[in-house]
């Protein structure tokens, strides 16, 4: 065979493979749906596609023609049985991807988990590939050669048909018509015993397969309380992971580890599985909204999101950071547990009350941070009253808490002394009995965060002690691997008396 007759069998072979092999790992996940993908649509036949997606019956059949689909156009390309009619339905159904998330005409073209398109796409690129399969079939090494073998021996008198061109009576001919089958039963046995590890491509979705973290492991839903008008997991997604910010002590790696984990990949996977497992509300700061957005852009998501918001107190304006929080589509915002730290330490209460009520003038439900418990002391005292508050809270119950006789208000966050008696990125609430009698007089909800002092004590321990003193909301920074049994522990502890005297305040 010629070179180019070598090249264009590489094309067939592999671009059949690359739909099998797509199909065989979605058949084998039971778990993937192409709902979110259809969903999550954008660009001028984005209404078609939301409509295929908000009917769970037509979502079924769209998964059962996608992944059939694939399978056996990848098979007849593969094995080289009916190359045209394959090729022609593989360009079909690419079109059906290029134009579901259009690499142009959107503010979110080019999304993809994978890079950044503009009109040049990979499913551009393979609809070009089959296209040349189509006009250059190529029927070296398939079931068609090895069919027209058969044909011909039965009508000894045929003249040579162009269209197999080549072909010769002979038991070596024969046979090369068969030589991609071993092949194939190969690549589908290697492939089934790594479905466990494998997620299915971007190419026909952004829905993301849970892997070891299988969503039926829950153990019921996740409860939910009231924050205004907006219904909210009592379990929400912290940001710490996703930024580095590990308060890992004296132990400076673990930052970067946990920003070479968390990549944008891996935060869209967390914010996928979070949001599966029934968490609808991630702490965010402004810096992570454009992955935020990709996310939502990308899979229809409907995530709220709770901003920390900074005052610009060098700037003309201070409002600055919120109202980036506000253009950049947060749901809520609260000033910053370190920025109300300081602004209640220098006495700045007016400062403190026009921000939440710019925060509120805007439409937003207003929330207050805190570290000290020194904060909601002085905002009540005042006649300050933030729709919600957002406080750290966990018992100081384990090792690396400092005495409590050493402990100082307004150190959290702020300098770290090498004097093991003085604050080290190393406790976050550190009045706890304090915290849990100042909120039993105050008649707002209360978010608690840091419930495990940056991973020191053991989350049902630190959850449990969140909601029994008062916590109508914890946020907790996760991986991926931890999300499920941390579901699987608020909802243990929601659903069993709770020692709890606080009223329910959300």
């Amino acid at each position: 065979m010629k070179v180019k007759t070598y090249i264009l069998l590489f094309l067939r072979v592999a671009a059949g493979w690359h739909f099998l092999y797509e199909g065989i790992i979605k058949l084998l996940q039971p778990e993937w749906s192409s709902e979110a993908y259809l969903r999550g649509s954008f660009g001028f036949l984005s209404g078609f596609f939301h409509w295929l997606g908000s009917d769970p019956g037509m979502v079924q059949v769209i998964d059962f023609l996608n992944v059939w689909g694939m399978i056996l156009l990848g098979t007849g390309l593969f094995i080289g049985l009916f190359i045209r009619i394959s090729a022609i339905s593989g360009i079909l159904l690419l079109l059906l991807y290029y134009f579901a998330y259009p690499p142009f005409g959107s503010p979110y073209f080019g999304l993809s988990p994978e890079g950044h398109y503009w009109i040049i796409s990979r499913n551009l690129i393979e609809i070009l590939v089959l296209g040349v399969v189509y006009l250059f079939p190529v029927r070296e090494f398939s079931i068609e050669k090895f069919i027209g073998f058969f044909r011909k021996k039965s009508e000894p008198d045929n003249v040579d048909d162009e269209s197999h061109d080549g072909e010769t009576n002979n038991r070596r001919e024969m046979l090369k018509g068969l030589a991609t089958l071993p092949f194939l039963g190969g690549l589908i046995l290697g492939s089934i015993s790594r479905s466990s590890s494998l997620d299915p491509d971007a190419l026909s979705g952004a829905t993301i397969a849970l892997n070891k973290f299988d969503i039926s492991d829950l153990n019921g839903e996740l409860p939910k309380g009231k924050l205004g008008n907006l219904e909210i997991s009592r379990l929400i997604l912290g940001c710490n992971l996703i930024g580095g910010w590990s308060h890992s002590r004296d132990l400076h790696y673990v930052g970067q580890l946990f920003r070479q984990y968390n990549n944008e990949k891996k935060i869209i996977e967390t914010l996928s599985i979070a949001e599966q497992a029934g968490i609808n509300l991630t702490n965010m700061v402004n810096q992570f909204y454009p992955i935020l957005n990709k996310y939502k852009a990308m899979t229809g998501s409907e995530m709220l999101s709770i901003c920390q918001v900074h005052l610009d107190m060098e700037g003309g304006d201070k409002m600055k950071f919120i109202k980036e929080a506000m253009d950049m589509g947060a749901t809520s915002m609260y000033i910053q547990g370190a920025v109300g730290d300081n602004l209640v330490q220098d006495g700045q209460m007016d400062l403190i009350q026009e921000s939440l009520e710019f925060m509120r003038d805007q439409g937003y439900l207003a929330g207050m941070g805190a570290h000290s418990i020194q904060v909601p002391i002085a905002c009540e005292a005042a006649g300050i009253k933030p729709d919600y508050y957002f406080k750290t809270m966990h018992h100081d119950k384990y090792w690396s808490a400092h005495p409590r006789e050493f402990r100082e208000e307004f150190s959290v966050d702020r300098e770290r002394s090498l004097d093991h008696n003085k604050f080290h990125d190393n406790i976050f609430d550190v009045f706890p009995e304090q915290t849990v009698e100042v909120f039993n007089q105050i008649d707002v909800p209360l978010f608690g965060f840091k419930v495990l002092a940056g991973g020191a004590i053991e989350p049902e321990d630190g959850f449990r002690y969140a909601f029994e003193n008062g916590a109508d909301f914890i946020c907790v920074g996760m991986f991926d691997f931890q999300i499920v049994e941390d579901v699987n522990l608020v909802i243990g502890i929601l659903n069993k008396d709770l020692n709890r005297s606080r009223p329910w305040k959300a």
